[in-house]
């Protein structure tokens, strides 16, 4: 299976890293379909990459609302006919403060949109990979998952629970030619960091000033993150599944010539310890 003419959804792909991810995957000759709940954010990102590939479909949904799900891959599959991967991107932050101060039903709702909107949609599309023997599936995690995050105590805990989610779909799925992996795209400046900013003392003296640092300098590339996306989806990647890997920290370019390696640790997991140089490094 080759990337040329194969079918994507991207799920908060209108701005920042699910923008990149499109863009990127246009570019491999993927055919997309997009999905965000802003309306006038998915026209000025659809006008935008047109000129790359006319294959773009994007579509208004909720990834929380099974309806609008529904609906997304009802509009992929008559536009394309067929879906082989699944990049869910949508997430929020959730509320910003001690756990013990926060709304609960903003809690709840932030778990909703970042772990259970990626179930729903894997819940939708899964069947239809398990019908082709093949498909992968790429879910955007984030540092939340690797440590504590504290006073984003619903982002980390959504984060991590979507990288365990991730290893062990990738296990139901692995006799079916299924390819299931997790990324942390690393700080990529985003309107997320907006709500930090607007936070203000609640995010933490300490994370409130290295997110301003880190907007000072530009953060990072979100074509980074989405050329991992990129490889994930390709052959390349065929043999690694029930990974949880970092964009900028971990040597993914070198994957392909140490995929028994890559299995064999634990390294690229939620039970991963990390090594002093941040990842394997192979020469």
């Amino acid at each position: 299976m080759t990337r040329d003419g194969r079918v994507a959804i991207v799920t908060g792909g209108s701005r920042g890293i699910g923008k990149a991810v499109v863009r990127s995957l246009l570019e491999s000759g993927t055919k997309v379909a997009f999905c965000a709940r802003n309306a006038q954010d998915l026209r000025t990102t659809a006008e935008e990459l047109a000129s790359i590939s006319a294959d773009l479909l994007p579509v208004q949904a909720d990834v929380t609302r099974e309806g609008d799900i529904d609906k997304l891959v009802r509009t992929t599959l008559d536009r394309f006919s067929q879906i082989d991967i699944l990049v869910n991107n949508a997430g929020v932050y959730g509320p910003i403060g001690p756990a013990w101060e926060v709304d609960p039903s903003e809690w709840r709702d932030a778990l909703t949109t970042n772990l259970v909107g990626a179930f729903l949609m894997c819940r939708a599309i899964v069947p239809i990979l398990i019908g082709q023997r093949r498909g992968k599936v790429i879910n955007m995690s984030g540092g939340g998952a690797a440590t504590p995050f504290a006073r984003y105590t619903a982002y980390a805990v959504s984060k991590a629970a979507l990288v365990r989610f991730t290893e062990t779909l990738a296990l139901e799925v692995a006799d079916y030619n299924i390819q299931v992996n997790a990324i942390a795209p690393g700080f990529v400046a985003t309107s997320l960091h907006q709500r930090t900013l607007e936070a203000g003392e609640r995010a933490g003296a300490e994370f409130l000033r290295k997110t301003k640092e880190e907007l000072e300098r530009g953060g990072v590339d979100p074509a980074i993150p989405a050329a991992l996306v990129a490889f994930l989806a390709s052959d390349k990647a065929d043999r690694i599944t029930g990974k949880f890997i970092s964009s900028v920290w971990d040597d993914w370019q070198n994957f392909e010539q140490h995929v028994d390696e890559i299995g064999k640790t634990d390294v690229y997991t939620l039970r991963r310890i990390v090594p002093r140089d941040r990842g394997m490094n192979w020469k």
